[in-house]
């Protein structure tokens, strides 16, 4: 067996907050691992290639709502690969539609929403430059040990991931994952996390979402609607809907990213044959728009646990030194959105910091 691998900080999660989180960290100095439970970078800021296409299935777009996106799109500070001078993130459209249910009225609204055309995932890319990533490891325990570290242990979700040891220590970890991910790793008896911090995460709540991709022929290109997104108010069925080939210049056919609402998520989660509930919602969503969206090319579906977060912690990182520093990050810790995990990412970081220094 290989022996454990020592770091100052283990993140568990390669979401948009651990990514920040880690970039922060080693900038800082300290020596840094982020444990990724799947084979990819971004979290729910995720894209999938299916027959040729690209579709973002997880974060439909971005707002910049606060300063820190503002500036970040401002500058054009987001680059491919740190050379390409053409940005990673642009404009897609100023206005998206709502739905109103049952009047079937739809509303513009002005809205500036932005997105990434390779993928909202090579925003997630990007933020892992340089970083020290174990992919395919699931963190199964975490304890303490008696020279002050955090000693954890890792399972191995993908067979051809072997080139990493499964046992990692650290003098500090950071949660970087959804609530209830994080409550089941810490919940082990064999963890003895300070009760508090566990109450506090019970608090956060979270709304499911089910996620459909198609592709159409591409001899429906001339028959394509001249709005971007529509958001459904009060729908049994759907959230939203995407005209999501719209966002890459180099689209080679329709595509169309629907969300289902949490509601009828909630009913289906746990089915275990995902086409024929994808299939439900695109007959729906073809009922409400378009005719021939119930014909696709291809198909897929995605179920997302997690997927919004409901209950959000009043804080922008939740932190405890009982009994070693562990600090929990992500769109749950002050806010529901992307930005919230930027910040809280940033916030978790610089509190390792003054832990680390002896400050308050």
């Amino acid at each position: 067996m290989n022996k454990p691998q020592k770091f100052d900080i283990a993140v568990i999660g390669a979401g948009i907050a651990g990514l920040v989180c880690a970039q922060e960290l080693q900038q800082m100095g300290y020596s840094v691992v982020v444990l990724e439970k799947s084979r990819g970078v971004g979290g729910r800021m995720a894209t999938r290639r299916v027959s040729g296409s690209r579709a973002d299935h997880g974060v439909r777009y971005l707002e910049p709502r606060g300063k820190f996106w503002q500036q970040l799109i401002d500058n054009q500070k987001i680059k491919k690969n740190n050379i390409d001078t053409k940005p990673i993130i642009q404009l897609w459209t100023d206005k998206t539609y709502e739905l109103i249910h049952p009047q079937e009225l739809l509303l513009p609204t002005t809205k500036n929403c932005y997105i990434a055309p390779q993928g909202m995932n090579s925003v997630g890319k990007f933020l892992a430059e340089g970083l020290d990533i174990w992919f395919s490891r699931r963190v199964q325990t975490i304890q303490q040990l008696a020279e002050k570290n955090w000693y954890l242990t890792l399972e191995i979700t993908n067979d051809a991931a072997t080139e990493k040891p499964t046992e990692v220590m650290a003098k500090a970890v950071v949660l970087a994952i959804p609530a209830p991910q994080a409550l089941a790793i810490l919940e082990k008896p064999i963890a003895e996390i300070q009760p508090e911090f566990l109450e506090h995460l019970r608090l956060v709540e979270y709304d499911p979402c089910i996620t459909v991709m198609a592709g159409y022929s591409q001899a429906l290109q001339e028959n394509l609607p001249e709005w971007r997104a529509i958001a459904f108010s009060n729908d049994e069925y759907l959230d939203w809907v995407g005209l999501d080939s719209s966002k890459r210049q180099d689209a080679s056919q329709p595509v169309f990213v629907i969300q289902s609402s949490a509601k009828f998520a909630t009913t289906h989660l746990e089915s275990p044959d995902l086409p024929p509930i994808g299939k439900k919602i695109l007959e729906h969503t073809a009922q409400k728009l378009l005719p021939w969206l119930r014909d696709p090319e291809w198909l897929q579906v995605h179920r997302w646990r997690y997927a919004f977060c409901r209950q959000a912690l009043a804080v922008s990182c939740l932190t405890t030194e009982i009994p070693l520093p562990l600090v929990g990050v992500g769109d749950w810790c002050g806010g529901d959105n992307i930005e919230s995990a930027f910040t809280s990412g940033l916030s978790a970081a610089h509190w390792l910091r003054r832990k680390a220094e002896g400050k308050k």
